[in-house]
């Protein structure tokens, strides 16, 4: 199928703002960007987490990060006043620079774009980021242990990002007296540049994503599944005919995860360490997996967790991946039973009824969906004083999102979808609303398309973000075997994994899709055996027992092919072990880090409870009392903090 891409869709954004008279930029931001007037900036980060909204992050196995707001949870974290990553100069050595706080340090390495032919004219600048450890309080300054890597996930998301968010959190975990915790934007993704941006303008991005309701998931109606692929196909032709990004030189052609890996052991080299201590979730585990496979004799401490099925990755076939989705489901369906009706607005008397009523309710939305009207809004940011929304329609395709991105996250997100399934059921869609717009914005999503600035690929991001979606499917596509499928052959794909899950496999069946049309093929392929890989020290595999997109076979798949190496199995629901809080497991990670323990028993693996039931209130006050220690208080901040978004919109 060949899907040609119109050049009239050029005009769109333009054409769009002209007609509502909102300016591409208001009088008061018409200045130097770093000069921006506070009303400026409030008006454009509300745009962007509106348009954010829509546009959603782009993540398999997804970074596993971010706070209810889109932002920092402190607000001066991601938008200091005095720094800016474009006043570092790029260099070929390893320079620390002051940024962000007292506790912080910035870099940006110039590497080759292409390690396998070194070049002095086609280069990558990583950004990189190191929050220090305390030994300015430490008594016994020898206590002091060095930099511990950590990755939040992707692919596509931002090292920077993610550490300034919850870095202090993770830090606690492993000893924030002993470690400096280190994290880098891969290339291709947020500070690091050439950045991976498919759309030449954001705004062209934004009618694109605008559209994207329009297709659905694969299983709301007949046809949708070959709507859906060449909509694929079409922005595949978008990112590969960007000039800026094709070509034998171009990022697309260096964006393996064999070069991540690479890029890491320079920077862990240029900060003259000899070997990796590494922290990895969600796809942070094939990063590290690759790297302990490609320099097995350089591994000091890695935990992966949240575990990528090493072979189906590379392989390409996303079947697996799901093996747990359904039981992550069916816990809704006991717990939101045994919490009770105050808990549980969704509450029914046996599981089997709860289960009953989400099906009955999905088949009426397939048929009918719920309109809502929303009331004008005030807005002081643009000349639209008053805001008239237009109608939303809640259709079977967003509430199947809806329930595919709970399963990431249950302790936080099965309380507030019982409370949406229950209004839904009255037809009451405002609880829906307020629950997907976390960002409570009254700016509507025009002001925020025709406000949105476009940062050109080679200029780092002026305030660091979440991720960048586009690299999502350039690095995923370029590990996996090349695999093209027919319209009738992906048909039969997301028919094989709605048999797989009935509770996602419709959803999760757009991860495949992201490769739909993707030919070009990386310089640097890596296809190891994953067998009998000796590494200098046992590397901890963590994954919850029952997670939707990692499953607990994936981490005992991938610690056979590392002799020596533990399974971590936490007792909870979710992805990655931060979905469900465990004083135990962050215990096991400290000790393993600072002690090199492993948690084995006679089978190779231990157990670890979640400190939480779920549809427990994550700021009950009970639960506040129940410790006060470090460890506690910091898997209590990270299961507040954490939201951890899917490669799809929802």
């Amino acid at each position: 199928m060949d899907i040609k891409v119109s050049g009239a869709f050029r005009g769109i954004p333009g054409s769009i703002c002209r007609a509502l008279s909102v300016p591409r930029t208001p009088p008061w931001c018409r200045q130097r960007r770093s000069a921006l007037t506070g009303a400026c900036m409030t008006g454009l980060v509300l745009g962007l987490l509106v348009l954010s909204r829509l546009h959603g992050t782009f993540g398999l196995f997804t970074w596993p990060f971010g706070n209810n707001n889109g932002n920092s949870s402190d607000e001066n974290t991601t938008e200091p006043p005095t720094f800016s990553w474009v006043d570092i100069t790029p260099s070929r050595t390893l320079t620390w620079h002051p940024c962000y706080s007292p506790d912080h340090d910035c870099a940006r390495l110039d590497v080759p774009m292409d390690w396998r032919s070194p070049s002095d004219t086609n280069r990558v600048v990583l950004a990189i980021i190191r929050l220090r450890a305390s030994t300015s309080t430490t008594k016994n300054k020898t206590d002091y242990r060095g930099p511990v890597f950590f990755n939040p996930g992707g692919p596509g998301g931002s090292g920077i990002w993610s550490l300034l968010d919850h870095g202090k959190e993770l830090q606690a975990i492993l000893g924030k007296e002993q470690y400096d915790l280190v994290s880098f934007d891969p290339r291709g993704i947020g500070n690091s540049v050439p950045r991976i941006e498919c759309w030449s303008q954001q705004q062209h991005r934004g009618v694109w994503d605008l559209q994207d309701s329009v297709v659905g998931t694969v299983d709301a109606h007949p046809g949708v599944v070959y709507d859906a692929y060449a909509r694929a196909q079409a922005f595949s032709q978008v990112c590969e005919n960007n000039p800026d990004l094709a070509g034998e030189d171009g990022i697309l052609r260096h964006s393996s995860t064999a070069y991540h890996a690479r890029d890491m052991l320079e920077v862990l080299e240029q900060m003259g360490e000899e070997k990796l201590k590494y922290w990895g979730f969600s796809y942070g585990t094939v990063l590290g997996g690759t790297f302990a496979a490609l320099w097995p004799n350089k591994i000091e401490r890695m935990v992966n967790d949240g575990n990528v099925d090493y072979v189906e990755w590379y392989q390409g076939g996303y079947i697996n991946f799901l093996h747990d989705t359904d039981a992550v489901m069916e816990a809704f369906f006991t717990h939101c039973h045994l919490a009770g009706p105050v808990k549980c607005p969704f509450f029914s008397p046996t599981p089997s009824q709860i289960k009953s009523r989400l099906f009955s309710l999905l088949d009426s939305l397939r048929q009918s969906p719920i309109l809502v009207i929303i009331p004008p809004a005030s807005n002081n940011l643009t000349s639209l004083t008053t805001v008239n929304p237009p109608p939303e329609i809640i259709t079977y395709s967003r509430i199947r999102k809806m329930l595919s991105t709970a399963l990431y996250q249950p302790h936080l997100r099965f309380p507030p979808i019982a409370t949406v399934l229950s209004a839904l059921e009255s037809s009451n869609g405002h609880p829906y609303l307020s629950y997907t717009n976390n960002n409570n914005s009254s700016l509507p999503w025009w002001t925020s398309l025709c406000l949105s600035e476009t940062t050109p690929p080679s200029t780092p991001l002026s305030t660091p973000q979440e991720g960048t979606p586009d690299a999502f499917p350039a690095v995923m596509c370029s590990d996996a075997t090349y695999h093209p499928l027919s319209p009738a052959e992906f048909a039969s794909y997301t028919a094989l994994l709605q048999n797989i899950s009935y509770a996602a496999g419709a959803v999760q069946a757009e991860f495949r899709l992201s490769c739909i049309g993707r030919t070009i093929r990386p310089k640097w392929g890596f296809s190891p055996e994953w067998r009998d890989i000796k590494t200098s020290f046992p590397i901890l595999f963590v994954n919850n027992h029952a997670d939707n997109v990692t499953p607990l076979v994936s981490a005992r798949n991938n610690s056979r092919a590392f002799p020596g190496s533990a399974v971590l199995v936490q007792e909870g629901y979710g992805h990655t072990s931060l979905a469900a809080p465990s004083r135990c497991t962050a215990g096991w990670v400290r000790r393993y880090f600072q002690e090199g323990e492993l948690p084995e028993d006679k089978e190779g693996e231990v157990g670890c409870k979640s400190d939480r039931v779920l549809f427990d209130d994550v700021d009950d006050p009970s639960y506040e009392s129940r410790g006060q220690d470090e460890l506690t208080m910091a898997v209590r901040e990270l299961t507040r903090k954490v939201r951890i978004k899917p490669f799809y919109r929802e």
